[in-house]
């Protein structure tokens, strides 16, 4: 059995810069790796064999999405495994949880096709290469940036926001720039108005102007300003080893 570690990732600015022709957006952000996230027990499977997954959040177990990235990593590889995952990082958060639980699989395997890994999801190939970086294209284009210690704190609301859905409302808008350091935060807030009393919480706690996490939900501010409901993380350089459970 290996353990494996999937971090999450925090997206400290992103920018829009085009359209592709299939309608896909292109993206010029600056991601990091953050010190939580998910965690995977896997135990490889001779070639051929069937991939099974199963995923454990807080008291509850239950078995994995016959879609689930980590499932598709795994076809993507050619390799076979059963993959106990335990959930920490929500989804609809814009933490790239599914995403980081793919990349695990990927460094795992040795699998470094970056377009390939973008094509599971736009997040995926950050979070193959991990630490901090440039990340360009549809996500698949990263460059590695100097680590940078950083300590932020995270504020993640019971909503659930759909990265399509925002995608289609930053259309919708006419394209708006974002007005601190995410273009896709007046889109989020369009979409979900109910993020504004969430930002607002964790702006009165740190006396800053809070920052949208990719898509959303969650809300972000530098420096750590623990308590209910709150998450202080560092950022972290890249993440490669697997550990023998």
């Amino acid at each position: 059995m290996l353990r494996l570690a999937a971090p999450a990732k925090l997206t400290l600015e992103l920018r829009i810069s085009g359209l592709r022709d299939d309608g896909f957006h292109l993206v010029d952000a600056e991601m990091v790796a953050l010190s939580f996230g998910d965690e995977l027990l896997l135990e490889e499977r001779p070639p051929g064999s069937r991939s099974d997954l199963v995923v454990k959040r807080g008291d509850s177990v239950e078995p994995g999405d016959s879609d689930d990235l980590i499932l598709r990593a795994l076809s993507l590889t050619g390799r076979a495994a059963r993959v106990e995952l335990t959930k920490v990082v929500p989804p609809g958060a814009g933490l790239g949880g599914g995403s980081a639980d793919a990349a695990a699989i990927l460094r795992w395997a040795g699998f470094s096709d970056l377009s390939a890994a973008a094509r599971l999801g736009a997040d995926v190939a950050f979070c193959v290469v991990g630490g901090r970086a440039r990340v360009r294209g549809i996500g698949e284009m990263v460059e590695t940036l100097e680590y940078e210690p950083l300590t932020v704190t995270l504020l993640t609301p019971p909503v659930h926001c759909s990265t399509p859905a925002v995608y289609a409302e930053w259309d919708l808008l006419g394209g708006p720039t974002g007005d601190n350091g995410n273009d896709l935060e007046p889109a989020a807030i369009s979409r979900f108005p109910e993020l504004l009393g969430w930002r607002d919480q964790l702006g009165r706690v740190s006396g800053q102007t809070p920052r949208l996490a990719g898509s959303g939900s969650t809300w972000w501010v530098r420096g750590s300003f623990p308590g209910e409901g709150r998450v202080v993380a560092e950022a972290i350089p890249r993440q490669t080893d697997a550990r023998t459970a």
